[in-house]
């Protein structure tokens, strides 16, 4: 249920973005509060207690954004605040900020290698990475993990290139198991 609500509101909130022609205004605003509310928990808190009412919520939440944020984003989350899902922020933004990436064909890589790659290897892996799917730029984060032995994945959404020694010993060793269990 969470997930379809972060999705219907986080999806409202592009289509409002790129009605209004305000895209990387509303992005660069959402990324911001993301920071103030993980920053803030008491703010979280505040708009989710149960004692505090949807007026003073409010109240609360246009004193602190009137003024410092497009009106579109004060409304949107007036809104979050009277349909009673300000639980659901965060992942209404994270929703909203994967549909400006998907917008502007940005992908989020996420590369892990035994080693630590140099500047050269990781314009490859990009070049190649460009060249071979829908995406005009990427975002991309590297990381080191020496039990894969050799080799790296790449994750970019939900599709992972797993070309490290340690999947391919996993898999002979799988493959062995089998062999010795069929004898």
């Amino acid at each position: 249920m969470a997930k379809l609500i972060t999705k219907t509101y986080g999806d409202a909130l592009f289509d409002l973005a790129r009605e209004e022609n305000k895209i990387d205004l509303i992005y660069e605003q959402i990324e911001v509060l993301t920071q103030v509310f993980k920053e803030n928990p008491d703010l979280k808190t505040l708009l989710t207690h149960p004692k505090i009412t949807g007026e003073e919520k409010l109240e609360c939440i246009k004193n602190i954004l009137e003024g410092r944020v497009d009106d579109s984003i004060t409304g949107f989350i007036s809104l979050i605040i009277e349909k009673e899902r300000a639980k659901e922020l965060e992942g209404i933004f994270a929703h909203f900020k994967t549909r400006v990436y998907e917008y502007k064909k940005i992908g989020i890589v996420f590369v892990t290698s035994a080693v630590s790659l140099s500047d050269d290897q990781k314009k490859k892996i990009e070049a190649n990475l460009l060249k071979n799917t829908k995406y005009t730029s990427l975002e991309t984060t590297y990381a080191v993990d020496e039990s894969l032995i050799g080799g790296m994945t790449v994750r970019i959404g939900d599709r992972v290139v797993d070309s490290s020694i340690k999947n391919q010993l996993d898999k002979m060793t799988a493959g062995l198991r089998k062999v010795s269990l069929a004898n």
